[in-house]
């Protein structure tokens, strides 16, 4: 249902709800000033029309009615800012108390064999997996220093890996399928 159409359907509306819905396009107006997002302020509208209708009963005086109105929405538009201020500080906090990046402490935690394992590769998977993997080279950038295409260094990265993973499950043990993090093997214990 559009305003349109709630202006349109005033039948069965008390006077002074016929009143507000009169002046729908001014309230509408003064929210938009005020709260500068058509779609909060359409929201805080609607919620204004929902007050307007369940306490519609406390209101005395048909002259009052649209003053009375105005003080919903100014009230309505104080706690949208309030929300939006709680909410703001709530993110700020929350991204305060969490870390810039969890790689310092994946790199304190990961085991000390992933070193040892992927010296011991083949040189062609050991260099893929020191350009790619741990040095951020994209696989193009690496295909190119290879002298080799980006499909051919993809397999070759996708072998390295497997090898890697393979050499880990064979050292470590049951660290390893738990990606080798919080490792309880014993060489990262040395």
């Amino acid at each position: 249902m559009t305003t349109d159409d709630v202006t349109a359907n005033t039948v069965g509306l008390s006077g002074p709800l016929k009143r507000i819905v009169a002046h729908q396009a001014k309230f509408l107006s003064f929210l938009s000033a005020r709260v500068q997002d058509g779609a909060a302020a359409e929201d805080i509208h609607q919620s204004a029309y929902l007050k307007a209708v369940e306490h519609g009963s406390e209101i005395r005086d048909d002259e009052s009615t649209v003053a009375w109105f105005y003080r919903i929405l100014r009230n309505a538009i104080a706690d949208h800012y309030r929300r939006r201020a709680a909410r703001t500080n709530a993110h700020e906090a929350f991204a305060a108390e969490t870390p810039v990046s969890y790689e310092a402490e994946v790199a304190q935690t990961a085991c000390a064999c992933i070193g040892d394992v992927i010296r011991d590769l083949k040189s062609g998977y050991r260099t893929a997996i020191e350009k790619v993997d741990l040095g951020g080279v994209t696989v193009e950038a690496f295909a190119q220093s290879q002298r080799t295409s980006a499909n051919n260094a993809s397999v070759r990265l996708h072998r390295a890996r497997k090898a890697v993973a393979k050499q880990l499950t064979a050292v470590c043990g049951a660290c390893a399928e738990h990606k080798c993090l919080d490792c309880t093997c014993r060489r990262s214990q040395l």
